[in-house]
């Protein structure tokens, strides 16, 4: 049995099982500057002003200045480049800003987890807009009805990021199989079809899959080629696809329903609109599309209890729609 050793950091006492861990600590809070200095640093570098910093965190203006130059030294950089009454970021305070910045803001975010949840869990969620208030949102209930002890942060995410520089611990995906550094539960596969008001089908005569040719297409930013990809699919031939660009589902569901074109949209999305005739097929058929959904998580996160619920009920959640999309 090895003999646990004593290490002082800090003027603190820890106990630690060995040597380099003893060194570790010592050496990270010896880099660690003090909550009040890096909420002066944050303040002032975002306001641009040592004088407004203080203003904001109720201090005086001269100690703002001696906790950024205690900072500097401590970084062995200057962070401020001093001009008379103004300060501005040098380059290195700019990249430290930021890491500095979203640091704070994942310590808030944490806080404000327990607070709102002392009891249970928190877990936050990166959602797709539509997917999530057309599909999520209407099912959370029961989430939350199974497990009462857990709260559910949600933001909007279009793109891949990266978990280990973010606070959230899981993500909704649509895209093929590939996060880097993520672990991926396939959830549902999707059909599009061309939807528009009945107005604009019956005045422009929609009827075949060429007739899409004559009608304004409404396009989706982030799926640039989506109605080339359905044109083909539909054995049309075509030369170039103009039309209006929206960047998301719900704005060009709306446009569609406003009568301004034709858009490419889930079935699983607009079945309300479909059933309510708020919109109608415009012409052909369904096509499936190449990518699916997937709910994206950090390896480092596996064992976190609020994700391994979350991950169980939404892919019995899914199954339906998945079974519904292979109709």
């Amino acid at each position: 049995m090895s003999k646990r050793r004593r290490c002082v950091a800090n003027d603190n006492l820890v106990q630690h099982h060995s040597l380099a861990e003893c060194l570790m600590v010592t050496l990270s809070r010896r880099f660690l500057p003090s909550m009040s200095v890096l909420a002066s640093f944050e303040a002032a570098a975002r306001l641009q002003s040592f004088t407004a910093a203080a203003t904001e965190l109720h201090l005086t203006q001269s100690a703002v200045s001696r906790q950024i130059r205690g900072l500097e030294d401590l970084v062995g950089s200057d962070l401020f480049v001093r001009e008379r009454q103004t300060v501005k970021l040098t380059p290195a305070g700019e990249t430290y800003a930021r890491d500095v910045r979203r640091n704070l803001e994942q310590i808030a975010a944490a806080t404000m987890g327990i607070r709102a949840n002392p009891q249970g869990g928190t877990l936050n969620l990166a959602i797709l807009p539509t997917f999530g208030t057309r599909w999520l949102a209407p099912r959370l209930p029961r989430f939350l009805s199974a497990h009462p002890g857990i709260t559910i942060n949600l933001s909007t995410r279009l793109v891949p990021f990266d978990f280990e520089m973010d606070s959230q611990d899981a993500a909704i995906h649509f895209g093929p199989p590939e996060w880097a550094g993520a672990r991926l539960d396939l959830l549902m596969k999707e059909s599009v079809v061309p939807a528009c008001s009945p107005e604009m089908q019956r005045r422009l005569k929609l009827r075949k899959p060429s007739d899409l040719l004559q009608a304004p297409l409404i396009h989706l930013v982030s799926r640039p080629d989506a109605w080339e990809r359905w044109l083909r699919a539909s054995n049309v031939g075509f030369d170039i696809v103009h039309g209006m660009l929206v960047d998301q589902f719900a704005v060009a569901a709306q446009a569609a329903i406003a009568g301004l074109g034709v858009a490419l949209l889930p079935e699983f999305l607009i079945r309300e609109e479909l059933i309510r005739k708020d919109l109608v097929v415009a012409a052909g058929s369904p096509m499936e599309s190449a990518d699916s959904y997937y709910l994206a998580w950090s390896a480092s996160r596996e064992n976190y209890p609020p994700l391994q619920a979350f991950r169980d009920w939404i892919r019995a959640e899914a199954q339906p729609s998945a079974q519904a999309a292979e109709v």
